[in-house]
């Protein structure tokens, strides 16, 4: 290969050598017309390229078509462009923002129009969409100069395209895409042809500030999804019909666990069935800090600013905290715990036969999130973690992290989330201390996962400001991503606070400090626990575990005996004592997603058990009560899945 050249390595092995600047439609063109027509975009060692863009260095090659699935995001900002046009089409001197960075599930534009759009225009556009994609219009890449790409825009009016324009960085390259009469500044990449966007349907309109900015200009915002074919649009929208279904804030409505309040904007109360679930996770992780050897500490909640101004905190994350005034000092509410964790372990000289010294801590932390961005329990301004950290001596590193890949697959094990992803993120741009410091950790952290065997993704850049990360990522129920647990390796805390441990030779040195959190935030956690069981909890989760039903009025006494009996094991029970005929007591039940119901009749009150019916299953018939007891709280207690075990 000489430098005008590149070589690219295609799917089946093969090499072919080729002039640089080559694009990836001539490379699909030199392989064979029928995939050259076919082609939507390029993909180079794993990153999709526009076709039209020349290609300058050599890699591992393919020519993506409709029918892999990491063309979806193409087809969909290839959507986007043909939305902005029909918008234009159809209300002339409208003003276009910006589209979607993410495209992996959605398109979306910005437009300054007079009024917000209306179930009626949404249809207008969707079929001069409709009539754009008949076009089979093609895609035009072209690179320009910030000048020239100014001219475009002001002779097209497009003020906002101007500002924009100036957003990007002095160097770095200029595209405009352009189909048919439609231009935008966009970095790509296309489709071939407006004819290759398969299936597309606009989803909703709302307000949108500028940039995301609540002191901009509101503008109206449109967005869609598209796909290669109508199967996979259909497929798409059965997914999205059942999130609704499993949509944490409903459920927490509908099942009575928690609620908002303006009062305290996304600061969640949790009401006392949602306290019963928020505390059992608590206690599955004061349970587990027993055997992983933990020792749990309370700090306060109140801090004079010079200790974030020590940590880094308040130079990296100030416009994420709160403050306030006291005693004519400054003071925030702490985001996180490690400051403070630092201020604990310094209260006292260590030595090494002390290390590690594992330090769990479930205080309460506050995060200022704009309001625009919180959503239910997700994402929201207080919270609690099940936060750790970690002091240990640099050859300890090593078992530390094993022991930990131990206890988060057993937390998730738990609640069904088998396999999860696992990234490691590494130096961000804000990053503090010694980059030698830096470059240590992040290869303790790729050695300790090789050393575990598995797979992993480098998540460039992504890593906390002072040390890089592991980080755990979930699929639920229906196979959406959540990332949860995370692993921080840490030598410039310990370094700013000054943290010491007497050495077996008795010098002083400088511990390591791990930074975990398995679950990380209680609420976050429980919103993704609440839909990957749709609500439908199991019986160690579930606020009531067991609901007796007696049939009439006579058995009350029966059924509330019963209920003695299991509460007397520590189960939660409740009476349905309402004068209801038994089909409305059964149904409200399983609306109420009560794991287990137990019937009360004649025959039950003389045996002293229940018939039982198990949610999602229906009669087993009938058990003692010593039975149940058994039963019940074998599976609370090993945290089964299963309410009920088959042939018990």
């Amino acid at each position: 290969m000489t430098e005008q050249h590149i070589t690219l390595t295609l799917p089946d092995g093969s090499r072919r050598e080729l002039p640089a600047g080559t694009t990836p439609l001539e490379v699909a063109g030199a392989i064979g017309e029928r995939l050259a027509r076919a082609a939507v975009a390029g993909m180079l060692d794993g990153v999709i390229v526009d076709l039209r863009a020349p290609l300058e260095r050599s890699g591992a090659f393919r020519v993506l078509t409709a029918r892999d699935a990491e063309a979806g995001v193409v087809i969909r900002h290839s959507a986007e462009h043909v939305l902005a046009d029909a918008v234009e089409r159809l209300f002339p001197g409208t003003i276009i923002d910006a589209g979607r960075q993410d495209h992996a599930e959605k398109f979306q534009y910005d437009f300054r129009f007079p009024r917000g759009f209306t179930p009626e225009d949404l249809e207008r556009i969707e079929q001069e969409m409709a009539r754009i994609v008949k076009e089979g219009r093609p895609f035009e890449r072209t690179a320009v100069t910030r000048e020239q790409a100014a001219e475009v825009f002001k002779a097209r009016g497009e003020e906002i395209k101007l500002v924009r324009l100036a957003d990007i960085p002095d160097g770095e390259m200029i595209t405009l895409f352009r189909h048919g009469e439609f231009v935008d500044l966009c970095r790509g990449p296309h489709v071939q042809r407006t004819d290759q966007i398969g299936a597309f349907k606009l989803i909703e309109t709302s307000g949108a500030y500028f940039k995301g900015d609540e002191r901009n200009e509101m503008l109206q915002r449109v967005y869609g999804t598209a796909f290669a074919t109508k199967d996979e649009l259909a497929a798409y929208f059965a997914k999205i019909e059942e999130a609704r279904r499993r949509d944490h804030r409903r459920l927490g409505k509908d099942l009575d666990l928690f609620s908002f309040s303006p009062l305290a904007p996304a600061s969640p109360f949790f009401h006392p069935r949602g306290a019963v679930v928020y505390n059992e996770l608590v206690a599955l992780m004061r349970f587990l800090y027993k055997e992983f050897g933990y020792k749990e500490v309370v700090t306060p909640q109140l801090f004079d600013v010079e200790l974030w101004k020590r940590s880094g905190h308040y130079e990296a994350y100030r416009e994420n905290m709160f403050f306030s005034d006291v005693d004519e000092r400054e003071f925030s509410l702490k985001p996180m715990n490690c400051p403070s964790h630092c201020v604990l372990y310094a209260t006292h000289a260590h030595s090494y036969r002390e290390l590690p010294l594992r330090i769990a801590d479930f205080g309460r932390l506050h995060r200022y999130e704009r309001s625009g961005v919180v959503q239910g329990l997700t994402r929201v301004r207080s919270f609690c973690q099940d936060d750790a950290h970690i002091f240990c001596l640099p050859s300890q590193i090593g078992a530390e992290i094993a022991s930990l890949f131990d206890l988060m697959f057993r937390v998730y094990e738990t609640f069904g989330f088998s396999q999860p992803g696992i990234y490691l993120s590494t130096k961000p741009e804000k990053a503090i201390g010694d980059p030698a410091l830096w470059d240590q950790a992040e290869a303790t952290l790729r050695q300790c996962l090789e050393a575990r065997g598995v797979p992993f993704t480098v998540n460039a850049g992504d890593g906390a400001f002072y040390g890089p990360k592991i980080d755990f990522v979930v699929h639920d129920a229906i196979g959406r991503e959540w990332q949860l647990g995370t692993i921080q390796l840490d030598f410039n805390l310990p370094q700013r606070f000054e943290l010491t441990y007497v050495a077996e030779d008795g010098t002083e040195q400088r511990p390591v400090m791990i930074h975990r959190a398995v679950l990380g935030s209680l609420e976050r956690f429980f919103g993704v626990m609440l839909e990957h069981f749709a609500g439908d909890l199991p019986v160690w989760l579930a606020p009531e575990q067991a609901r007796v039903l007696p049939v009439s009025d006579k058995f009350l006494d029966a059924a509330r005996a019963l209920r003695g009996s299991l509460v007397a094991a520590g189960l939660r029970v409740e009476v349905d004592e309402r004068n209801e005929k038994l089909g409305a007591k059964i149904r409200d039940g399983e609306m109420g997603k009560i794991p287990v119901l137990l019937i009360v009749g004649a025959r039950e009150a003389e045996a002293g058990g229940a018939s039982v019916r198990v949610r999602h299953r229906g009669d087993l018939g009938s058990r003692t009560a010593a039975q149940i007891t058994t039963v019940m709280t074998t599976t609370a207690q090993s945290r089964s899945l299963d309410p009920w075990p088959e042939g018990a």
